[in-house]
């Protein structure tokens, strides 16, 4: 089924967890909750794609997590804060996950981040953060 379209799907390499995401992962943000207990962290690592068999994933959604690709599993439906266990269990920090993430190096996100992150020019909504902009609501706060 495909996603339906909504306003804030144009802001620059950003996947909103709404509702329709949150369903549409449920199954790989169940299999990171899984890493909590010690036993299937063990099994995981043991044979991965095996460990994989135990939730009904859509085969792009495997392919996402047996590849490390982050921001494919949040476009697929992942939650960052669950995804995060995926990352702990190989042995990364929420920092390396987000400089992978972005394309940077650790140090160098470390830096952006200490700066005062990243520029808004160029990461706000393409249709300029009208909101309602394709659902037709206006976009003025009442008062």
């Amino acid at each position: 089924m495909a996603r339906a379209e909504h306003d804030y799907d144009d802001i620059p390499g950003t996947f909103v967890f709404d509702a329709e995401r949150s369903r549409q992962g449920y199954h790989i943000n169940m299999f990171c909750m899984s890493l909590m207990k010690a036993e299937n962290r063990k099994a995981f690592k043991e044979n991965e794609a095996k460990y994989l068999d135990r939730f009904p994933l859509t085969p792009e959604q495997r392919d996402a997590i047996l590849k490390r690709d982050y921001n494919r599993m949040l476009e697929l439906g992942g939650n960052i804060y669950f995804t995060a266990k995926l990352g702990a269990t190989d042995g990364h920090s929420f920092q390396h996950m987000a400089a992978v993430m972005t394309g940077s190096t650790q140090e160098d996100y470390a830096k952006m981040m200490l700066a005062g992150g990243r520029s808004i020019e160029g990461n706000r909504s393409k249709s300029g953060g009208k909101a309602g902009a394709k659902s037709g609501k206006s976009s003025k706060k009442r008062k």
